[in-house]
C-alpha cells in the first residue's frame, strides 16, 4: 500500500497538490482525468456529454480500476467516487486522501461547471454537488484533510507528515 490516492471535488487542488506531492515524496504522479481523455481521446467534457453522466462514471470506474501502480500520487476526478469498484481497488493499492475545501472557496476556484467535464448527477450548483458526493468522499477516505485558505505549501507539508507518519506507524 505504498500508492496516495487524492479525491475531493474538481478544484480542491489534487492534481496541483499531487505533483508537487510526489515530488517531494519521490513518487510517480498520475491524473486519472488525463489517463481517461487519453484512452478515449476526447475531453471530460465531450465524454460527459456523449455518454451522459451514468455512461461517464462507468467509463470513469473501467480506468481507475486498471490503474496498478507503485510509489505514485493518484489524482481522481471528483466524481471517482461514484464507481465503487475502483475505490475498492483504490483501497487495497494504497492511502485514499480526501481533501476537503468548503464550498464558498470551490464555487470561486470552480467557475463554470459545464467547461470543467463534472458529472452533476442531476444536480446544477456546486453546493448540490458537493452535498451530494460528500458522504462518499468520508467514506472512501482513510485521511480527510481540509484545506480552507491554506496555502499549496502548507497542504503539501500537512500531507507529507501524515503519510510519512502513517508509514512509521507500520
Amino acid at each position: 500500500m505504498d500508492n496516495i490516492i487524492l479525491i475531493g471535488m474538481q478544484g480542491c487542488g489534487k492534481s496541483t497538490i499531487g505533483v508537487v506531492l510526489a515530488k517531494k515524496l519521490g513518487y510517480r504522479f498520475i491524473d486519472s482525468d488525463l489517463l481517461i481523455q487519453e484512452k478515449y481521446e476526447n475531453t471530460l467534457e465531450n465524454l460527459i456529454e456523449e455518454y451522459g453522466d451514468k455512461g461517464f462514471i462507468e467509463l470513469e470506474n473501467e480506468v481507475n480500476k486498471s490503474i496498478n501502480t507503485k510509489r505514485t500520487v493518484i489524482a481522481t476526478g471528483g466524481s471517482a467516487v461514484y464507481g465503487a469498484e475502483a475505490m475498492e481497488h483504490f483501497a487495497d493499492i494504497g492511502t485514499v486522501i480526501y481533501l476537503d475545501v468548503e464550498q464558498d472557496e470551490l464555487k470561486e476556484r470552480l467557475g463554470s461547471l459545464k467547461s470543467r467535464g463534472v458529472v452533476s448527477n442531476g444536480k446544477t450548483t456546486v453546493e448540490e454537488i458537493y452535498e451530494d458526493r460528500k458522504a462518499l468522499y468520508k467514506k472512501y477516505a482513510d485521511i480527510t484533510i481540509a484545506l480552507k485558505n491554506r496555502l499549496l505549501r502548507e497542504s503539501v507539508e500537512e500531507l507529507y507528515e501524515l503519510i510519512v507518519n502513517k508509514d512509521n506507524c507500520y
